[in-house]
């Protein structure tokens, strides 16, 4: 066996069959070498680097390693979290739905993409803690609830307005998902109210894998609701389903159920549009004091969170048949 095909070998112990290209230099014993780091984390990166380095340094007449990692861009299954307006529980439904697909096992990321209305980091108790850069891209900050995730809130200073022009939002949206997200295959991806610039961009330059859309039962709220949908469905993205929050309030002292905002309202729009019915989140004062406590109900055990975790199902089952799985 010759120098190179030994050292090649050992490369290939060393790394788990992840290098390729090995080849001399110069002959003061400077060798070069490519190394795969494909679905690797960001943090393991390095260390495989070093450790590479490192063995082929034991070698004979090898005095210095130069290591090129190389990664294949991997496509990223978007998910968009969508409304016809504000007020809808459209945030807190993304937030617990990244959450709950975690919990299922999914790679998951989340995009806080309100870009003027970012409420993520309350809701994923990431307050206070900014995103580091890394080369070009940003680093996404690690919530407690194992969903990495990126929000203006987390850039601007707290209270600060947001006023930024159309290609400013845009620009900021790209930086969000162009971020450096490691093994992260999944982003839920809570969009802005409505129809506007940042939804434009995010079709146009990250076209989501599927979308769900939010809305209470109000038929206010549907009539909006519907043209979220129509946005979806001309730029040719999949409607995932309808999921109606705020769906009946139960009274905490006689357990009575009622309806302040209606009844079976979008789950009879999904109907009428051929789409399907993921399913209705409650109105309730846990969900509401978890929420704001930074608590994702769909993190813990509680009955709170079943809801979310059924809806998320439902997505996840979806994303698998559209891959074939």
């Amino acid at each position: 066996m010759t120098d190179i095909a030994i050292l090649a070998s050992l490369a290939t112990d060393l790394t788990g069959g992840r290098t390729s290209g090995l080849r001399y230099l110069d002959d003061r014993g400077t060798r070069a070498i490519v190394l795969d780091v494909t679905g690797l984390a960001e943090g393991d990166r390095k260390p495989l680097e070093e450790k590479l380095r490192a063995g082929l340094l034991t070698r004979p007449g090898v005095t210095s390693v130069r290591v090129a990692m190389t990664a294949e861009r991997k496509a990223m299954t978007i998910i968009a979290v969508g409304s016809g307006k504000g007020g809808v529980g459209k945030s807190t439904l993304a937030a617990n739905l990244a959450v709950a697909l975690r919990r299922a096992g999914v790679k998951v990321g989340l995009v806080d993409a309100d870009i003027y209305g970012p409420s993520q980091p309350r809701l994923m108790d990431s307050e206070g803690v900014k995103p580091e850069a890394r080369g070009s891209k940003l680093s996404p900050v690690q919530s407690a609830y194992g969903v990495p995730m990126l929000s203006t809130g987390q850039i601007a200073a707290p209270g600060q307005a947001i006023a930024w022009r159309g290609p400013m939002a845009g620009r900021a949206l790209e930086q969000l998902i162009d971020a450096s997200w490691g093994d992260i295959d999944t982003l839920v991806v809570d969009l802005p109210p409505g129809t506007g610039d940042v939804q434009l961009t995010m079709i146009q330059k990250h076209k989501p894998t599927g979308a769900v859309v939010v809305s209470t039962p109000q038929d206010l709220a549907l009539m909006d609701a519907a043209r979220a949908v129509s946005l979806f469905e001309q730029a040719e993205v999949p409607i995932i389903g309808v999921v109606e929050n705020m769906a009946g309030y139960a009274c905490p002292h006689c357990g009575e159920v009622s309806d302040p905002f209606g009844s079976g309202g979008a789950e009879a729009a999904a109907k009428d549009m051929e789409l399907d019915f993921l399913g209705r989140v409650p109105l309730s004062m846990g969900i509401r004091l978890a929420s704001d406590g930074g608590v994702p109900p769909a993190a813990g055990t509680d009955p709170l969170g079943e809801p979310f975790h059924a809806i998320a199902a439902k997505v996840a089952a979806w994303l698998a048949a559209r891959k074939g799985i």
